[in-house]
């Protein structure tokens, strides 16, 4: 009954969901409105030719991709008998998964969680396992799956306090959710706990660490950051801002531009979190005092700022750098992850709020590879701080690393688990 009220509510709302989707988000993002009839179902019959079965993996944006990446090459490593198909909430989900994929995977955006557009995705894709990253736990998204004997797997999950009593507030729906998991994976033992606290059995869970942690630089992306290096580095110092969101692109501006009074050489470079930020940053830097180009244009003459207005790149901009400061942390987005710029052995600089990252933040300030700042004064002075001791700067990074290479692990433990479900015996 939870759920036919829940159901009765979103196609209510359709109307204003595909104006705001179509028409607002559209607006800002034109990759909005193409693939559209996908958030309804109507996706391409799995190819009935091919003799694979499909393995369905949901990763609701570019974060998630990122960090499920090694994951599904790995998957793809142990399972070649699979075709595995990705999907996601956002265009620049969608990008992530071509530019780290390309053809090896078929991307689709997740349908809204209609009975009938969720019915249709299915009945085309036909997947044999359903693996949903973090916790986008969709109702009739994951009934469906149960009707239809898919087994549900949630990986890398996590379930803070507040979210928790989310889930308690609707307790009929979310009894049905928890019904319908087949595992789950859990980051740590109190994710774990607050999951059975919701209804979900025991034995269903297992505490793997986060797949966050099995982040390690590969060939190709070591060869792009020497590159890098030698095109920004010539010996100047080198911060990157990566993932920084409106109010706090002024701050980090207003940091660089006090930098340059000590550090006249250093060169700072912005990366914001959305793509139609890009051109509003610009537009900030054009009517300040400091002189920047585009990561775009590749016509960079020393300037004060380099604006990484590019998708898939930030990693390597993290790893060219002397220390990294990570977004949506001077104000109260709840940070995004310290992990791309540790595993490069680059020091981490935060701002306080870092809820979205509770299961790495303490380990990586208690091993000394961060250092959190209260705002864009204190900011400064730790940046000056590490320009003028370039060797606490390097141990800053050396021990970040050390905090990637402690918590590593859990991918196999993943692994191991999806495993079980793509047996004969568990078809």
């Amino acid at each position: 009954m939870a759920r036919f009220f829940y159901s009765l509510t979103l196609y209510l709302l359709s109307p204003v969901i595909g104006f705001y989707l179509y028409v607002l988000r559209g607006k800002k993002n034109a990759g909005y409105r193409a693939h559209f009839a996908e958030r309804f179902g109507f996706i391409r019959t799995h190819n009935p030719q091919s003799k694979k079965p499909t393995i369905m993996i949901h990763c609701a944006s570019v974060g998630e991709v990122l960090a499920a990446t090694p994951l599904i090459k790995e998957l793809q490593n142990q399972q070649p008998d699979y075709s595995i198909t990705l999907t996601c909430n956002t265009p620049t989900g969608r990008e992530q998964i071509h530019a780290n994929f390309k053809d090896s995977v078929r991307c689709v955006y997740l349908p809204l969680d209609f009975p009938c557009a969720t019915a249709r995705f299915f009945k085309s894709l036909q997947p044999s396992l359903l693996c949903i990253l973090e916790t986008e736990l969709w109702p009739n998204l994951l009934a469906q799956s149960k009707q239809r004997n898919i087994p549900v797997l949630v990986l890398n999950a996590r379930l803070s306090a507040k979210s928790q009593q989310g889930y308690q507030k609707v307790a009929p729906l979310t009894r049905t959710l928890m019904n319908s998991i087949s595992a789950l994976a859990s980051h740590n033992q109190d994710d774990a706990t607050r999951f059975i606290e919701l209804g979900l059995k025991p034995e269903k869970v297992q505490v793997t660490g986060s797949i966050k942690f099995d982040i390690k630089p590969g060939a190709e992306q070591l060869l792009k950051v020497a590159t890098l290096k030698s095109q920004y580095n010539k010996q100047r110092f080198i911060w990157v801002a990566g993932s920084t969101h409106p109010i706090e692109h002024e701050l980090i501006l207003t940091a660089h531009q006090r930098l340059l009074e000590v550090a006249p050489d250093a060169l700072l470079v912005i990366a914001p979190r959305h793509p139609e930020q890009f051109d509003k940053v610009a537009a900030l830097l054009a009517s300040s005092t400091l002189s920047f180009s585009r990561r775009s244009h590749n016509n960079y003459q020393n300037e004060h700022v380099l604006l990484g207005d590019t998708l898939g790149e930030l990693q390597c901009l993290y790893g060219m750098a002397n220390i990294s400061y990570i977004g949506g942390s001077l104000i109260e987005r709840g940070g995004h992850n310290p992990l791309e710029s540790a595993a490069f052995s680059v020091g981490v600089l935060s701002g306080p709020h870092t809820y979205n990252f509770n299961h790495v933040y303490p380990e990586l300030i208690k091993l000394g590879g961060c250092i959190l700042v209260s705002d864009v004064t204190s900011l400064t002075e730790q940046l000056i701080k590490l320009y003028q001791q370039p060797v606490f700067c390097q141990q800053l990074g050396l021990q970040a690393a050390q905090c990637v290479a402690n918590n590593q692990g859990a991918i196999a433990k993943t692994i191991n688990i999806i495993n079980k479900y793509l047996e004969p015996h568990n078809d």
